[in-house]
Formats: C-alpha cells, structure tokens, sequence
C-alpha cells in the first residue's frame, strides 16, 4: 500500500488527524463529504455542531457567517493535508473527490478510499494499480493543485450562501488552508524550511483557482523559535468576532509592523 507510512506519519506527528484507507463511512459519527457537499441538511447539521462547541468555548452565540467559516476550516485545514502530505513526503499525490473521503468530526478522523495517484518517474508505486506517471516535478505540483481544487470546489460552492463570500474570497480561504496545513505539519516533521520552499514552489502566484501565493518569510523571532516563517493570510477567519483583542499574527486586517509584534509575542 504505497500510503500506508505516509499516513501513519502524519498521524504520528499530529495526532488530532487520523487517518484511515477504505471506502467512505456514513452513521455512527462519519460523514461521507459528498454528503456535505450535496445534501444541505448534512451540512446545517456540521455547522450547527460548530455554532455549539463555539459558544460553550467562547462563551458567546456565533454568527451564521462565522460558524460556518470555522466549519469550514475545520474540515479543508485536514483534508488538504490527505494530499499534500504524500506529496511532501514520498513524491505521490492521491486523487481524492468527495465521493473518496469521509469525516468524523468528533473523533477527528477520516478515510480515503484511493484508486487513482500521480507519481514520477522510478517510484516503485508507478507500477501499482491505479498510478499516473508524469514527468517531473512541475508536474506533480499541478496534479496536487488540481487534486485540491476537485476535492475542494464542491464543498466551497455548498458553503458559499451560508459564508456570504464571493467565489475569489473563498478560494482564498482555501489556498489559506493548503498552504498553512502543510506549513504547520511541516514543523512537526523538524522540516519547517523545506516545507517552505515546497509551498512557494507549489503555490508562486498565476495558478487559479489558488489566489495569491505562499509568501512565507523567514519570522521575526529568536532563532529556533516555532514558527520559523510568517506570512499574511489571504483571508480572514473572522476569529476577531469573538475575541478582538486576539487578533491573529497572520491576520490580513492588522498592518505589517502589528502582525510582526504579534508573532513575537506568540
């Protein structure tokens, strides 16, 4: 199984995802994300259980906008990491569509059903069922852009009406995902640089649906501090609706000498 030692890495590393192989569950917890992506009520049902936990953690009802902003990012944040994390580390990117993957939101968990990756030239995988040899790295790049943006486009068309964003702030919010997904998960594997130059590789700017680029800077903070790079979202979580006074350092809404005082304070 050539996705076996990734997954079981990435779960090792950050265990709040687990990940499993096999085809989309649905009861018991599991959503398939087709579901969400298809059947309105499915989705009211993941929001409403953010709306929930967001206001015993807060203290404060959330606003529809809001709750179903952080629903979002609670789902894109790990599903962006099913395909670039075999990407970032063994060179192999799955092709997974709604219909492949499930959720558990509370037991933070998610199953692929993969029959279909890109992989290059000499990986020992090429000559698996199911492989799509291309030719070199620029390629594979675009293959995990476009095994992003199939997974993703759905799910954001389906959230649309209840974020009240246009389509260019969503694909933000999503390019925001994949990029500080595998950011962070490349701090945990100690690989936090080449993680970085991975993403300004993947992401440079001019490769819609993405907006913008990866635009990780070296931090402005003690050498061998976390995070060893900074960068400006391109979209804003709306966490300052709750919590003002905790805007976050990489918040679009802030200068860049405040965003800066910030990461040195975390």
């Amino acid at each position: 199984m050539p996705f076996v030692d990734c997954y079981a890495r990435l779960s090792s590393a950050f265990p709040g995802l687990r990940v499993h192989q096999g085809p989309p569950r649905s009861g018991g917890g599991w959503t398939p994300s087709t579901a969400l992506a298809e059947d309105a009520g499915a989705l009211d049902a993941l929001i409403a259980l953010e709306a929930a936990d967001g206001e015993r953690l807060y203290g404060t009802p959330l606003r529809p906008d809001v709750a179903a902003s952080f629903a979002l990012h609670r789902y894109a944040w790990p599903a962006c990491l099913l395909m670039s994390v075999p990407w970032f580390l063994d060179r192999r990117v799955p092709r997974l569509p709604p219909e492949r993957v499930s959720v558990n939101r509370s037991e933070h968990r998610m199953t692929v059903e993969i029959r279909e990756f890109s992989c290059l030239p000499g990986d020992p995988a090429a000559r698996l069922p199911g492989a799509r040899v291309v030719p070199d790295e620029e390629a594979l790049r675009g293959a995990l852009r476009a095994a992003v943006a199939e997974h993703l486009e759905p799910l954001l068309a389906a959230f649309r009406p209840r974020m009240r964003r246009g389509p260019r702030a969503l694909w933000g919010m999503a390019t925001d995902e994949l990029i500080e997904s595998l950011w962070y998960l490349g701090h945990l594997f100690n690989e936090e640089d080449r993680a970085a130059a991975a993403l300004a590789a993947l992401l440079p700017g001019r490769t819609p649906p993405f907006v913008g680029n990866a635009d990780l800077q070296p931090a402005p903070t003690p050498s061998g501090a976390y995070p060893q790079h900074a960068r400006t979202r391109l979209s804003c979580c709306l966490y300052y609706t709750l919590r003002p006074e905790e805007v976050c350092a990489t918040c679009p809404r802030s200068c860049e000498s405040q965003r800066s005082e910030r990461l040195v304070a975390s």
